[in-house]
């Protein structure tokens, strides 16, 4: 999956209601989630793969990729990081775009089809959802949007 940070209350509460729809039906075949950890949506639809059962699969873009979080984000991100059935590390000496891109298309890759929670914007920064929708088109990778109706991303 893939998806904004910094949603708001609502927009995480829909993010995660959608997700629970999207990946329930998965749950009694079983199913990973992939995932970079980052706050916002990573987390959320994490926590969803997770509730359902599913086995939750982390990728590290880089050393240092936890320091680079928010720190009020770090207790979230080792909670999942612990609860991970595999970690991926990429060997990159620290978090940047490239790396952070580089992990997205590793996520991309081993993914059927990718969950991103996108606002249907242009990315923000080298590297950002709209670029890992871009990649994962280009792979055909089927993505399922998630966004409500009228919401606005908070400022960057």
């Amino acid at each position: 999956m893939t998806g904004h940070r910094g949603l708001t209350e609502n927009q995480a509460s829909y993010v995660a209601g959608q997700a629970r729809r999207l990946l329930a039906p998965l749950a009694d075949a079983g199913f990973a989630g992939i995932t970079c950890l980052a706050d916002g949506a990573d987390t959320i639809v994490a926590d969803v793969v997770l509730a359902l059962g599913g086995r939750l699969i982390s990728v590290i873009p880089a050393d240092g990729y936890r320091d680079f979080q928010p720190a009020a984000h770090r207790p979230d991100f080792d909670r999942l990081l612990r609860c991970s059935a595999e970690v991926r590390r990429q060997d990159r000496p620290t978090p940047d775009p490239t790396s952070l891109m580089a992990a997205s298309r590793v996520l991309v890759d081993d993914s059927d089809w990718i969950i991103a929670v996108w606002d249907g914007l242009p990315a923000r920064g080298s590297g950002g959802t709209a670029d890992v929708v871009d990649y994962a088109r280009l792979q055909r990778r089927p993505v399922r949007i998630i966004w409500p109706a009228g919401a606005v991303r908070r400022p960057a």
